[in-house]
């Protein structure tokens, strides 16, 4: 991941990096945030049970950052990966209630994340099941939803060329969130599209490996 892109984008509005968050260990791209955390001085963070050989700033189920103006609500999101992780983002200037949500590999637009790269794919899927049910299909229908991967990843199958969306969409037109829970393990571990290509080596980066 190019990080000029985030340096350039706190340079120009007076911003401090203070955190720099991966959602999960990427399977389908080496990961920049250990060297923007470097090049800022900010905390590299990842979920708390995240796998890696090196030290990080770890998040749990329901902590709150404060980010001044902006609070971030941790929500641990299991089942494409076991460190998955969503991000509610409240912008505290506007109200009380939270404003979008960042939901990494776990949620897209008209699609979820595929559940086998761990390598169990059945029960990663009944995770999977669980996270969106009782995590994110709470929330207020309001939120607006900003995924990682939109159509052409290999992250997920099915996905919209659209790079967001809102809960309440997603509630009404998303196949997969209206579906039982033993239909939903059949379609996703049936229905996956071949894996990222390098991934073994991309995960021993973004792991520490090497």
């Amino acid at each position: 991941m190019d990080v000029v892109q985030y340096l350039d984008t706190a340079s120009r509005t007076d911003m401090r990096i203070a955190y720099a968050i991966d959602t999960h260990l990427q399977a389908d791209h080496h990961s920049g945030g250990r060297r923007l955390a470097a090049e800022t001085s900010a905390r590299y963070a990842l979920h708390e049970s995240a796998a890696v050989n090196f030290a990080f700033f770890p998040l749990h189920d329901g902590q709150d950052l404060d980010l001044g103006n902006v609070s971030i609500r941790v929500l641990h999101t299991p089942g494409h990966t076991p460190e998955s992780i969503c991000l509610l983002v409240t912008d505290k200037t506007r109200g009380p209630e939270p404003w979008f949500l960042l939901t990494g590999d776990t949620l897209f637009v008209g699609a979820v994340g595929r559940p086998d790269l761990p390598g169990r794919a059945h029960a990663s899927a009944a995770e999977l099941y669980e996270s969106l049910h009782s995590k994110l299909l709470c929330l207020p229908e309001t939120l607006e939803i900003y995924p990682t991967h939109f159509a052409g990843s290999a992250c997920g199958a099915g996905m919209s060329g659209k790079p967001c969306t809102t809960l309440a969409f997603e509630r009404r037109f998303n196949p997969l969130l209206s579906v039982s829970k033993e239909e939903f393990i059949s379609t996703v571990t049936n229905n996956l599209p071949p894996k990222p290509a390098e991934m073994e080596e991309i995960l021993r980066s973004n792991r520490g490996l090497r």
